[in-house]
């Protein structure tokens, strides 16, 4: 989501956009020729954790993406459904008008207004829901900790009618950095599941590898 601090760190989790979208545009001939890279056991248990963002079903088919101890990225397993999955502090899948929204947010460009979708289903670290480009919390920046859900983006968003509070409810769907450019939608789906933040999540220091 994230996102500037949803997503954690926000810088890096950008840092693989244009990446992630060439490698979801190139077609299953293009993949074919070009497989990713043969996994070893550390890369197998990082893409298994990386799909757990997203359902059974997009997990299947969606890409994963790794960035290493340099700041390069590697595809660990191409994309065949458009999504791609990572580990950036939050675990999360998206496609890629999600990834172009998340695009422009850290570069401070238009929003982009084609619907995307990003699974989240381990919950996140938590971020602003004011200020986009926050990376921790303040006393008055509205932090706000949302456990398993699916971020909307797109323009359609601002018609979906969901409150849109700085203080949000993130048991409920609410419109995250409303009254700004970036509004977009963030939809709990397991209120019972743990967030990310519980004690029986995956520390950060095991997942970088």
């Amino acid at each position: 989501m994230r996102w500037l601090t949803r997503i954690v760190p926000i810088v890096c989790f950008l840092t693989i956009v244009g990446f992630a979208l060439a490698q979801q545009s190139a077609s299953d001939k293009t993949q074919a020729k070009a497989p990713a890279k043969k996994t070893s056991s550390p890369d197998t248990a990082y893409i298994a954790k990386a799909l757990t963002a997203a359902p059974p079903a997009v997990a299947k088919g969606a890409g994963v993406a790794r960035m290493d101890k340099d700041g390069k990225m590697e595809m660990l397993r191409p994309s065949k459904n458009g999504f791609t999955c990572m580990v950036m502090g939050d675990i999360m899948c998206a496609d890629a008008n999600s990834l172009a929204f998340f695009d422009a947010v850290i570069k401070k460009q238009a929003a982009p207004t084609k619907l995307g979708m990003t699974y989240m289903l381990r919950g996140d670290h938590g971020a602003s829901n004011t200020d986009p480009s926050a990376t921790k919390k303040t006393a008055d920046n509205h932090w706000v900790v949302t456990g398993p859900h699916i971020m909307i983006v797109g323009a359609a968003v601002k018609d979906l009618g969901l409150p849109d509070s700085a203080d949000a409810d993130p048991t409920k769907p609410y419109i995250m950095w409303p009254n700004t450019p970036y509004a977009h939608a963030m939809i709990p789906v397991a209120r019972s599941a743990t967030p990310a933040t519980s004690s029986n999540a995956p520390s950060e220091t095991k997942d970088k590898r």
